[in-house]
């Protein structure tokens, strides 16, 4: 099993083999036009955006920008699409460091709550021009037919077909200005009545690039801690046996990807210890070496320890013993390896009962006796539900409350006596009638994490999460069972509504005649949050956190103030990162 990095080639070149290349002036029906991160175009919608592409960002990084791919005149058969090396005065950024992906829409049919936006078609699932994993997948295929395929695509007349760009700015790159172009190959669609000899001449068409790379580089891993789910919904997926050879590999692509993104993915069960019938733990050396390698690849900063697979009822009862062994072995055995600041307990999910606040406070006390020194994560906020249930402080290290449910003075109170606080989404909660600030607050919309709302959603979590001194991000999952089919019927559906994209960031590549995982445009938006908060940390060593937090106030001066226009963002960011640059000279 492999632990390297994916890899795509970028396009399919066998038209343009078979085909001499005419570039005819002024007779071009293709129009491309850039867009940042954090727009999205409609399939029918007018072409906007500029006529270049403008980027910037720090070496170690992967920045992202999209090109419309519009049909102004004629139906276009698109061929090929590459980008060239792009050269700057003291070096080069290699082609290879360029992913390309076309963008599918998927169809929102009903709105999800306090939804932004309407039904429709959005751009989301980001599929690879060239499959990563071609020799693996070629049995992947309903009916013997890919029904999405990278490349050649048609552009019908009048509508659009976005593409989606990273460039990953290697750690070597010399502080510069890069430039180079992204061009599209294609010819007149195919018609029934047929096409002239100049329609049918293959033709190409630039967009030029400029990559202003800043001097400072950002870190390997994840600064900001983040969990977002587990992979077993891979075996309902792609219909393959849990924990057999073929799950093994393609969870490993689902963690490559969630790696690549500045997800923590979750650490494979098999590498694990094993829990003995008195609790203790069964510690194999060659499976803890694949973990280390695991962990050391995959760049991860933190990861939960399993809870032993004892029911909690007993864990209190007449299993005490055997947890309080399990909890101590696996304190010993993360800390032998350096792993005990990194490792904590997901203890308990939503005590929403009197009953559970009960649990959770005699669970964290037979953890405490085992290992008093990991962690204990409760999604919970860091406010009672009801004053009158018993307090659960004392078993909680770690608090979680919803966007909407956080409070600063409580954060406040947490975070001094030695606690820390992270965040989460889930469905489309308001602040509950049992906080603080419910009355000023209850009407206020904290960011939705689905794909009828802005794009800028998805990255604006983290600066909100700076604000509060909040240093972990949660969600519920990137592939959750909740949906049958996230390619035709993209929703969620819960008790109150229809959810399109809820627990769903990672669409199966089954679809597209891909073994493995397709990303999203809302998880590189994630992405590019996470990115965001290691420019704050970078900032606030170099100049303390007020003077970071001043800045992010212009974006995120509380969780309802929030300005969600991408350019603002973007203006905001670059000032950060050109305070780096300047306080690193002095």
């Amino acid at each position: 099993m492999s632990l390297g990095s994916l890899s795509c080639n970028q396009g399919d070149k066998q038209d343009s083999a078979a085909n001499k290349e005419v570039n005819v002036e002024g007779n071009n029906f293709v129009r491309l036009t850039s867009m940042n991160s954090m727009e999205r175009i409609g399939l029918d919608q007018s072409p906007f955006g500029t006529e270049k592409v403008d980027i910037k960002g720090a070496r170690n990084e992967t920045i992202s920008f999209q090109v419309a791919i519009s049909a102004t005149h004629n139906a276009a058969l698109v061929t090929q699409i590459e980008c060239t090396d792009l050269q700057g005065k003291s070096g080069i950024i290699s082609k290879e460091n360029i992913r390309l992906y076309r963008e599918i829409y998927v169809l929102v049919r009903e709105p999800s709550p306090r939804a932004q936006l309407p039904p429709g078609l959005y751009p989301d699932p980001l599929v690879p021009l060239a499959n990563p994993y071609k020799e693996d997948s070629e049995n992947l295929t309903k009916n013997n037919k890919k029904i999405i395929v990278g490349i050649p695509f048609t552009v019908w007349k009048e509508q659009n077909q976005p593409i989606w760009v990273d460039i990953s700015i290697p750690q070597s790159t010399i502080s510069d200005k890069y430039s180079g172009l992204l061009k599209v190959t294609y010819r007149s669609a195919p018609s029934q009545w047929g096409v002239s000899k100049e329609d049918a001449s293959v033709r190409s068409v630039s967009i030029p690039i400029s990559l202003n790379v800043w001097d400072f580089s950002l870190p390997d891993a994840p600064v900001h801690d983040n969990h977002f789910g587990g992979l077993e919904n891979i075996s309902q997926y792609f219909n393959v046996t849990p924990n057999s050879k073929e799950f093994r590999e393609i969870e490993l692509r689902y963690s490559q990807l969630m790696a690549d993104n500045g997800i923590n993915p979750p650490l494979p069960s098999y590498f694990l210890p094993e829990m003995k019938e008195n609790g203790h733990l069964n510690i194999v050396p060659e499976k803890t070496e694949l973990l280390k390698e695991f962990i050391q690849k995959l760049n991860i900063s933190n990861f939960p320890v399993p809870m032993p697979n004892i029911p909690k009822e007993k864990m209190i009862t007449t299993d005490r013993n055997k947890a309080i062994n399990y909890f101590k072995d696996y304190y010993q055995y993360i800390k032998t390896n350096g792993w005990d600041k990194s490792a904590y307990l997901y203890m308990y999910d939503e005590p929403n009962t009197k009953e559970a606040y009960e649990m959770v406070l005699e669970l964290g006390k037979v953890v405490y006796e085992g290992a008093p020194f990991l962690r204990r994560l409760v999604v919970e906020q860091t406010y009672p539900q009801d004053s009158s249930w018993v307090d659960i402080d004392p078993s909680v290290d770690i608090w979680c409350p919803l966007f909407a449910f956080i409070d600063p003075k409580t954060i406040d109170e947490k975070l001094s006596q030695g606690d820390e606080v992270w965040s989460y989404t889930a469905i489309s909660q308001r602040t509950p009638d049992y906080d603080p600030n419910y009355n000023q607050e209850k009407d206020y919309d904290p960011p939705y994490w689905h794909t009828d709302n802005d794009l800028s959603s998805y990255r604006i979590p983290t600066w909100i999460n700076w604000q509060y001194k909040i240093t972990g991000l949660l969600y519920w999952s990137t592939m959750t069972d909740g949906v049958n089919n996230p390619w035709l019927f993209p929703g969620f559906i819960a008790r109150h509504g229809t959810y399109n994209g809820g627990g769903f960031l990672i669409y199966p590549g089954t679809e597209c005649g891909i073994k493995g995982p397709i990303a999203s445009i809302r998880l590189k938006n994630i992405r590019e949050g996470l990115t965001d908060y290691k420019y704050f940390t970078i900032l606030e060593s170099l100049a303390g956190r007020e003077f970071v937090t001043n800045l992010v106030s212009k974006i995120a001066p509380n969780w309802w103030g929030i300005n969600y226009n991408s350019q603002s963002i973007l203006s905001v960011r670059e000032e950060i990162a050109q305070q780096i640059m300047k306080f690193k000279k002095k």
